[in-house]
């Protein structure tokens, strides 16, 4: 057993060299091209800057815009899995699968409406406690404490652990009769919870662990802002007489402003589109009673195999995605103060 393990493990480094090798030759010679091209042939004068960006700008296209555009030509096609190679491109087919994502059962008894509703109570619960929570123990770290660099490291496991051991573990900590959080409520004198079996106990449970991830950042995002402000202001608003909660108030929070909107816009985006979660814990039951609408679109395309429909689906969650952040940032105007900052 050991010596296949290693065979295989000594392939994958072996591959992972080749490809990195690869990499290194092909970026080699498209600085060499770039060189002769830009400044030999064209003599241009910033041609060292469109050196260095251009491997950068071949790997966003590769990477980015190429996928993202195929993904649009996907959204207007009729490909299934019975119509893998030979499909269809249209606008009556795009017409179709943007219709079908309002109108029809996104899977086989959730429908959009209850998914987007479903999402917006997920990351709104998820983002305000992570905000919350971070901001309270951010407070609590920038203040003069004993063994602070001890207190961070441990508040800072949870978002260092892969999310995938996380969501494992916590889903065992789940468990009807064996899991730890039934075992606690049982001792304290309370019935256990169908964590994992009731719809409604799953969506809470899902929600739980999400908060426990994602404290961490804000907390650690709300600290460095926090260390930015200058004591000076404090120390004029006590000699004014000003109250703790008057200068959490007009100083703290005015000034955390630029932190916050990006953080907040980043915050919101990976927990609307947070995946990793639901399905390691519920895979989106029971009965579709934690799906939200990456989960969702998970399953539309890779156990229903609707690779059309799944493109317009994907593209209706970046359109709300995108107008969420520019109703954000008119609304805080938090562009303005990112840029007094």
């Amino acid at each position: 057993m050991i010596p296949l393990t290693w065979e295989i493990a000594s392939r994958g480094l072996t591959e992972a060299g080749r490809i990195l090798v690869m990499l290194a030759v092909g970026v080699a010679v498209i600085e060499a091209l770039a060189y002769l091209i830009l400044h030999k042939w064209l003599k241009l004068k910033n041609a060292l800057p469109f050196m260095l960006m251009l491997p950068a700008f071949i790997a966003v296209v590769a990477l980015v815009i190429y996928p993202f555009l195929f993904n649009l030509q996907l959204a207007f096609s009729n490909m299934s899995m019975y119509r893998f190679k030979e499909f269809s491109v249209g606008l009556s087919y795009g017409i179709q699968n943007f219709l079908d994502v309002f109108r029809a059962p996104v899977l086989q008894n959730v429908t959009f409406a209850q998914l987007l509703l479903r999402t917006v109570v997920w990351t709104a619960v998820n983002v305000f406690f992570h905000v919350l929570g971070g901001l309270f123990l951010a407070i609590l770290l920038n203040r003069p404490l004993r063994g602070k660099a001890i207190y961070r490291t441990l508040l800072t496991i949870p978002w260092a652990i892969p999310q995938v051991i996380a969501a494992l573990a916590w889903k065992n900590e789940f468990h009807y009769q064996y899991g730890f959080i039934n075992v606690l409520l049982q001792k304290l004198g309370f019935a256990p919870v169908q964590w994992l079996s009731d719809p409604k106990w799953a969506f809470v449970a899902v929600i739980i662990v999400n908060i426990w991830l994602g404290i961490p950042f804000m907390m650690v995002i709300i600290l460095g802002g926090l260390q930015s402000i200058s004591p000076d202001y404090y120390d004029a608003a006590q000699i004014d007489g000003a109250s703790g909660f008057q200068q959490f108030r007009a100083i703290t929070m005015p000034l955390l402003k630029p932190v916050l909107t990006p953080a907040i816009i980043l915050g919101v985006v990976w927990t609307f589109n947070n995946f990793n979660v639901i399905y390691l814990i519920t895979k989106g039951g029971p009965m579709e009673g934690t799906d939200i609408l990456v989960t969702s679109l998970y399953k539309a395309v890779f156990e229903f195999y609707r690779y059309g429909f799944g493109a317009a689906y994907s593209t209706v969650i970046l359109i709300i995605l995108l107008i969420f952040t520019w109703i954000y940032l008119k609304v805080t105007k938090g562009m303005g103060e990112v840029a007094d900052a």
